[in-house]
């Protein structure tokens, strides 16, 4: 086991983040404390074509990254579709600015605050929203109860990404056969 040299902590109001490193400087550990529970492991962050159900891209990173942060990593130059979809953790004034500069529709979730809860127009315009990105989460679904499940035994970034990324590449791979059938059996 590696001896812990430094640990940094990061306080904020709702979330902690703490960080371990060797004597050399590696990372030995990263986690982020939230009112006492403890997050640890990977995040798949992924672009899927939402006709298709295919993934574009993704982005694999540990469990203490936000969603918002690794926006621009998964947004496809190449996609001819001029809307986002996403749901409220990708929500920010910035990531907004950044759509419109790129010349992209946001069509991300609202999120009600303590004082200013969404009004009804706001959660029929979600609920529209959510029927769009539903198609997102059946990449995950497929993922979860046809490989294996969402689990990623292994240490380490690098081990994760290959794994999820190998994943990915799976569903696509299932995911273009089933595609291949289906325009086979429509009629002409």
């Amino acid at each position: 086991m590696t001896d812990v040299i430094t640990i940094g902590v990061d306080l904020a109001k709702n979330v902690f983040q703490v960080h371990g490193v060797d004597a050399e400087g590696a990372v030995v550990f990263r986690r982020q404390l939230r009112r006492g529970q403890s997050h640890y492991g990977y995040k798949n962050h992924v672009n899927v074509d939402r006709r298709h159900k295919l993934v574009r891209r993704y982005c694999v990173t540990d469990a203490a990254v936000h969603d918002s942060r690794v926006v621009e990593e998964i947004l496809d130059p190449d996609n001819t579709a001029s809307d986002v979809w996403a749901d409220s953790a990708y929500r920010s004034a910035e990531i907004e600015a950044k759509l419109e500069q790129k010349g992209l529709n946001n069509r991300i979730h609202r999120k009600g605050h303590r004082d200013k809860p969404l009004s009804e127009r706001e959660k029929r315009g979600n609920t529209t929203r959510s029927k769009v990105r539903a198609r997102v989460e059946h990449v995950f679904g497929a993922q979860s109860n046809d490989m294996g499940g969402t689990l990623v035994r292994g240490i380490g970034l690098v081990r994760a990404r290959a794994r999820i990324g190998l994943k990915n590449l799976a569903h696509n791979m299932r995911r273009l056969v089933q595609l291949e059938r289906l325009a086979a059996a429509a009629p002409t």
